[in-house]
């Protein structure tokens, strides 16, 4: 071999480091296309699923709408039309206004949306690791 085939043949540590750089980025470069790509899927996915369960939303409040109407209609027959309707909303309200009040409370149990007990933890570990400190010092 002569010093000219070696030196084609042999490469530098600094054209290894170069290479296996070039080589890293385009892997990384690939990679984030890929996962780009993913996303792209997904969210076409998840926005065709949103807009499915928006609908099925939509046609169950036709659904309760015509049922409620059919109660009306049902009541019509014992008491006037005007009443059944008043009945049937009052109901209706008044399931609103718990529905709304126990909401309510979840919420106040909710608060404050600090985490209390996990602050409540690290303050007690922190105070465990001072008195280990203190005790290491004395001693």
């Amino acid at each position: 071999m002569t010093v000219n085939q070696v030196n084609h043949t042999e490469r530098t540590t600094a054209e290894l480091v170069k290479t296996a750089s070039e080589q890293i980025s385009r892997l990384v470069r690939d990679e984030l296309r890929l996962a780009q790509a993913e996303l792209a899927e997904k969210g076409k996915h998840a926005g065709k699923g949103a807009g499915m369960f928006g609908a099925g939303g939509l046609l169950a409040l036709y659904g309760v709408a015509a049922l409620l109407t059919a109660i009306v209609l049902l009541l019509a027959y014992v008491v006037p039309a005007w009443l059944a309707a008043t009945i049937v909303g009052v109901v209706l309200l008044a399931i609103a206004g718990i529905l709304a009040m126990s909401g309510r409370k979840q919420v106040k149990k909710a608060s404050p949306t600090v985490p209390t007990e996990a602050v409540d933890n690290v303050k007690a570990d922190v105070a465990t690791v001072q008195a280990a400190v203190r005790e290491g010092s004395h001693r």
